[in-house]
């Protein structure tokens, strides 16, 4: 393969996900949680920025420019009946336990069970257009940080705790009216996120 041949390929490629952004009041108040974590805590962390942070139901990975418009048909076609519903914002988490902390993550309660039908409607869809289905039960949550290599096992044990005595529960929910086939730009300062569809939910 050419050189020019190897750089037309790879501009066709791009980095996508399926996923439910959040209101501005919501990554609001997950900015508030992140700036008290961070005054207690004073560990290691790579904080995610907030209007970065959403509810992933599918990472694709890179896919071919060209799939977008058959990958966004599927998705509409796994939602099609599908109702706009609401998920309250409750909870902070850990993976893998609060000993051996790797992400921090704020839960999500409401209509968990619709939330979930919609995942697996969606993930079973994008299998007939090639995508390996999820090997693990879906979890959703918002991740708001994640620890950085060089955080010692104190450091993370001293976060764990502070994480369980922490509670925390939006005043907001999420209305969740549309799903978005995403594009991430991996760049030095962080990942630039931007929509290359929709799907608007009855």
């Amino acid at each position: 393969m050419s050189l020019t041949r190897y750089i037309e390929v790879a501009m066709e490629q791009i980095r996508a996900f399926i996923a439910i952004e959040l209101p501005g009041a919501v990554k609001a108040e997950i900015t508030r949680l992140q700036e008290q974590l961070k005054a207690k805590s004073r560990v290691p962390v790579r904080w995610v920025n907030p209007d970065n942070i959403h509810l992933t139901l599918k990472f694709l990975g890179d896919i071919d420019i060209d799939k977008v418009d058959d990958i966004i048909k599927a998705v509409g076609d796994a939602a099609r009946g599908f109702l706009s519903f609401r998920l309250g914002v409750k909870g902070l988490g850990v993976f893998p336990n609060p000993n051996r902390i790797q992400v921090i993550w704020v839960g999500l309660s409401g209509s968990l069970d619709k939330l979930g039908d919609l995942q697996r409607r969606i993930d079973s869809a994008l299998a007939r257009l090639g995508f390996p289905p999820e090997k693990r039960d879906f979890s959703p949550h918002l991740t708001i940080a994640r620890m950085r290599d060089r955080a010692a096992p104190a450091e993370r044990q001293r976060l764990g705790r502070l994480i369980e005595a922490t509670a925390f529960t939006s005043q907001f929910d999420i209305a969740v009216g549309a799903v978005h086939l995403m594009k991430s730009r991996l760049t030095r300062e962080g990942p630039i996120y931007s929509r290359l569809g929709s799907v608007v939910l009855s």
